[in-house]
């Protein structure tokens, strides 16, 4: 890539030298539940390929990935040439700016590889979770009309290669590139990380020569045209409707997001940040990926998936600084390093996100795992992600208690049913506005108006600020479900189930779970005249649904507790599968 254009170094320059200070109050404002964050450091208008382009000038002979179980280690150099190389593959396929690549795979080179190859042409990468099954393949891909498809083999019980052959058996006779398959008719291109990828494929590796010198001329005026504020991420989300919603990210969104997460964990070049979170997710990919790009830092990936042994070993190989995880995660490294002790003495911080951290693993964190600045976070896809962040020195109870304060360049404010802010102190709806807002839903113009009012995101969580401008979130206005970090709507898995042919109606709901935070459970009811029973639904979501939405807990009833006027009571079913399963451990 080129050496920085003057106008674009004076966008970016001087990130190191301004950096946020923990506030001595960032509380609500004028009495009502409203705040602002911080105005420094400046928000940079840039693309991804803008990003790295300056961290390769600035520190192109440092260690950029460790892919530990691939054993590939890259500089920012040798990032900087295959992100080129594997960019102008994908135009040899003929995608042009504003189409959509799916990218389907666990923690991998090829994945973070792919994200900067579609974001240097302009080409929109959509985030497939590596849990889903068929059902969800087939309606991602034709809802956004991915024209190609990258993917890895197989990743744990998944057999990706085989599903996707199963949506498209017209593969096993067309030319790679030229798939016309009926069940997902805007797909062409299939391409699979794997040296026999059988016929109609192509290997990841021909990807990656598929470009040549012309391809690579054209690379410099693609790049020119590029504008942050277009969208470059499709991340889907599960939806109250029923079907997973595709929140749209542009540059602008997850690039300042990255760089304000990391300047808070105080991350640099000197830095080792250990990502053994997911890349699908924005806290692989924004918070891990373009958060230690944006600050020159070295990342290592431990393995494909998450395994508490494996990511220490990590940490004590490779003298890492920095992992990020949600508790669960946390709490599994805490068991693993006390029956066998690492060397974890370069540790100093991360971030802990996606569910409420416990006192005491907080303090075992700080302590066992040598991280004193270990920071909590919290957001959503759709804010790209991070809204409120807690800072290193904050004290223990705060980082526990609260999602830390608002970040930079936001609004944040609470709402009461009528739409209007609500008095300091008391509880509302959590609202954010600013840069970090999605673009909207992909082709859903309805879920996105009832989600985004006068630029203002509604996250469904019910929040409260206090004096100090810290945000403790103390519930949920839907009953959505958080499972080990992972959002789960519950009307997406009864309107599953609900095609079960013996099923007459269905409800699903969280309980409590000491593991993973909640766990999943469904009640249902049987048609008349049918048997239904619990083996039978289990059996029904086995490879069509992601296994962390199958329930955990099936029960079959005779009927469900309902309203007077007819509407489910899940607060009761609730108590009472709580009862049960307590009456079963005692018992």
């Amino acid at each position: 890539m080129s050496i920085l254009s003057e106008s674009l170094s004076s966008r970016i320059s001087g990130w190191d030298a301004v950096t946020e200070a923990a506030p001595a109050n960032l509380g609500p404002e004028g009495g009502i539940s409203y705040m602002r964050g911080p105005s420094v450091p400046p928000l940079a208008y840039i693309t991804i390929p803008q990003l790295l382009r300056e961290t390769v000038s600035r520190f192109g002979p440092r260690e950029a990935m460790v892919f530990l179980e691939q054993d590939v280690r890259l500089s920012y150099y040798d990032l900087d040439r295959a992100v080129d190389e594997l960019a102008s593959g994908l135009l040899a396929l003929g995608l042009v700016k504003g189409d959509r690549v799916g990218i389907w795979s666990p923690n991998r080179l090829e994945w973070v590889l792919t994200q900067f190859a579609t974001a240097r042409i302009g080409v929109v990468m959509v985030n497939i979770n590596p849990a889903y099954r068929l059902a969800e393949l087939e309606y991602v891909l034709n809802k956004v009309g991915c024209k190609a498809l990258i993917s890895a083999r197989s990743f744990k019980s998944s057999d990706y290669l085989g599903m996707i052959r199963q949506l498209a058996p017209e593969l096993e006779t067309c030319k790679p590139g030229k798939l016309n398959a009926v069940k997902l008719p805007q797909l062409q291109t299939v391409v699979v990380m794997d040296s026999d990828p059988g016929p109609g494929a192509l290997t990841f590796e021909q990807l990656r020569q598929f470009g040549g010198p012309s391809q690579l001329l054209r690379l410099p005026s693609i790049d020119a045209a590029l504008n942050p504020d277009e969208a470059i991420n499709i991340q889907f989300t599960s939806g109250t409707t029923g079907a997973p919603k595709g929140a749209v990210l542009s540059h602008y969104n997850i690039v300042n997001n990255a760089r304000f997460v990391t300047d808070r964990i105080h991350l640099t070049e000197i830095d080792r940040l250990a990502i053994p979170v997911p890349l699908y997710h924005c806290f692989g990919m924004v918070m891990g990926v373009l958060g230690a790009v944006s600050k020159g830092a070295a990342m290592v990936f431990p393995g494909e998936g998450f395994d508490a042994s494996v990511t220490l070993d990590a940490l004590e190989r490779e003298r890492c600084t920095a992992v990020y995880g949600v508790p669960t995660m946390f709490i599994a490294m805490l068991e693993a390093v006390s029956s066998r002790p690492r060397d974890l003495s370069a540790m100093r911080t991360g971030i802990m996100a996606g569910a409420p951290c416990p006192v005491e693993t907080m303090r075992r964190v700080n302590r066992d795992m040598n991280m004193p600045e270990v920071t909590i976070c919290y957001g959503m896809t759709e804010t790209s992600p991070v809204s409120f962040q807690s800072f290193v020195d904050d004290p223990t109870d705060k980082r526990c208690e609260t999602v830390g304060r608002v970040h930079p360049h936001l609004e944040v404010k609470l709402v009461g049913p009528d739409g209007g802010i609500v008095p300091a102190g008391e509880t509302g709806e959590l609202c954010t506005r600013g840069y970090s807002v999605m673009k909207g839903y992909w082709d859903d113009p309805t879920n996105t108006a009832d989600s985004i009012t006068d630029g203002w995101m509604h996250t469904g969580d019910l929040a409260t600020f206090d004096a100090d401008g810290f945000c403790a979130i103390v519930g949920r206005v839907k009953d959505m479900i958080i499972r080990g970090g992972e959002n789960i709507y519950p009307r997406e898995i009864e309107e599953f189930l609900l095609r079960h042919p013996k099923v007459s109606d269905v409800q699903v709901f969280g309980v409590p779970d000491e593991k993973f935070g909640e766990e999943v459970c469904a009640w249902a009811t049987a048609r008349p005249g049918e048997a239904l029973n619990v083996d039978e639904l289990r059996a029904f979501c086995q490879g069509q649904i992601a296994h962390y939405k199958i329930p955990r807990h099936f029960r079959v009833v005779k009927e469900l507790p309902m309203t007077i006027t007819g509407k489910a009571q899940k607060f009761v079913m609730r108590e009472r599968m709580i009862q049960e399963l307590s009456e079963n451990r005692q018992g």
